[in-house]
């Protein structure tokens, strides 16, 4: 499509119907002072303006009722998991019973591969994407190794063809259709977090499961980009973090889904603890384990309310704009950028990411064919908030949470101007 102009980008956000959202956020100011172009919500979301009250109140509450706020707060401590699971549930397309906010998002991955991963003799791998971040990359080679496994025989890593950036969907199924008997588990990003490739999670876990394996994913670069279905599209359990798309700051509690096939299931291996107990006997301090129903009850210890409360405030936010609604700006929102992209100079700057919007989210991957580490660096002179990933690629990501079609406009006009030698900053 023929790139849009400055006029055009005006005119869509002026009809933008999520346009209101953008003001419930702090954005940075830039070296001028003015708000920043920040397109590095992939990374670290913006904080919602919300966030300190709900904070603050629970302080309050802790000064004003100590122990009692677990029951008499605002928003009881006892039950704060169970108040942000249908927040939860409407991001990754699933049942309140089928998530859980706790702990860290490699955390979570552990203890669900405590319970899918059970490796035998004749079946023990474990399929990933080559290139997967690298906490990834840590821990299913720790999970292998704990079983006893050699990790540079048990784990098998997928890489695109010669030549290519993006893992194609049906080599991936063909490998498992070929390759499944002695896969034990499948666990792939959701979104390739250096490429932005987005894969098919139902192809994905159809095949896996079609091998006799089971299948996860690490949804960090997913969770509030991607219009997921994890209840549908069938994987066994899936984990996230809540500081990139989702805004909750940085460190702030992640998430972790386990399908409704295994929600009561006693049998089944886990680490154990109190909070994953049911409810009902849970204060009677009984000293056999009995799991509550559904992911809750891979829970060790009770939520953890100071870095819960932020997603408090931005899952509601998710709900009230409805994923699919932010799923179609972003997909206007990033294609746009890709137009933009696409009329610089050929042989400037080159898009990793797979054009195919159904293999992409927010985030484009741009190559720089020339010092990928200046640009970045001009950019951030100029109040642009990026990322470089050595050697030569800079990530940007339009979240249509907050980021405008004048935002996408505004930074392929300067790369427009950094690859022609155009004046910028002070000399434009």
């Amino acid at each position: 499509m023929a790139p849009i102009d400055l006029d055009t980008a005006r005119r869509l956000d002026r009809d933008d119907p999520l346009r209101s959202f953008r003001d419930r956020f702090h954005i940075p100011p830039g070296p001028d002072g003015r708000d920043s172009v920040y397109l590095c919500g992939n990374s670290l979301g913006l904080q919602p303006r919300g966030t300190r009250q709900a904070m603050l109140d629970e302080l309050d509450d802790w000064a004003r009722l100590g122990v009692e706020g677990h029951f008499d707060g605002r928003h009881p401590w006892y039950s704060y998991h169970e108040q942000v699971a249908e927040a939860a549930a409407h991001v990754v397309g699933a049942t309140p019973e089928e998530v859980v906010m706790m702990n860290g998002l490699t955390t979570n991955l552990h203890l669900l591969m405590v319970s899918f991963y059970r490796p035998t003799a004749d079946r023990f791998r474990i399929v990933t994407e080559a290139g997967a971040f690298p906490s990834d990359r840590y821990a299913v080679a720790s999970q292998a190794r704990f079983h006893g496994y050699d990790p540079d025989d048990a784990i098998v890593e997928l890489a695109p063809r010669d030549g290519e950036t993006a893992l194609r969907t049906d080599d991936i199924v063909a490998w498992l259709d070929e390759h499944g008997a002695d896969v034990a588990l499948v666990m792939l990003g959701g979104v390739n977090y250096y490429t932005g490739q987005a894969f098919d999670l139902r192809a994905i876990t159809e095949a896996g499961h079609r091998a006799g394996a089971v299948v996860g994913f690490d949804l960090a670069h997913a969770a509030g980009n991607l219009l997921l279905n994890l209840h549908d599209d069938g994987p066994d359990f899936a984990a996230w973090c809540s500081y990139k798309y989702l805004n909750s700051g940085p460190g702030s509690v992640a998430g972790a889904f386990v399908h409704e096939r295994h929600a009561f299931a006693p049998d089944l291996p886990r680490f154990a603890g109190w909070w994953g107990n049911d409810p009902k006997t849970r204060f009677t301090m009984p000293e056999t384990f009995v799991p509550q129903r559904g992911a809750a009850g891979w829970q060790l210890s009770n939520a953890p309310v100071f870095t819960t409360a932020p997603f408090r405030v931005s899952g509601a936010m998710f709900v009230e704009a409805t994923m699919p609604a932010l799923r179609a700006k972003s997909e206007r929102l990033t294609g746009a950028l890709l137009d933009l992209v696409d009329a610089l100079p050929e042989g400037s700057v080159e898009v990793i990411t797979p054009r195919d919007v159904a293999q992409r989210g927010c985030q484009l991957s741009l190559h720089v064919h020339g010092d990928a580490k200046r640009l970045q660096a001009m950019l951030q002179s100029e109040g642009f908030v990026a990322d470089f990933r050595p050697p030569s690629v800079v990530r940007v990501a339009p979240v249509p949470m907050y980021n405008t079609f004048e935002d996408v406009w505004r930074l392929a006009d300067l790369l427009r101007r950094v690859v022609t030698g155009a004046p910028t900053g002070a000399d434009a």
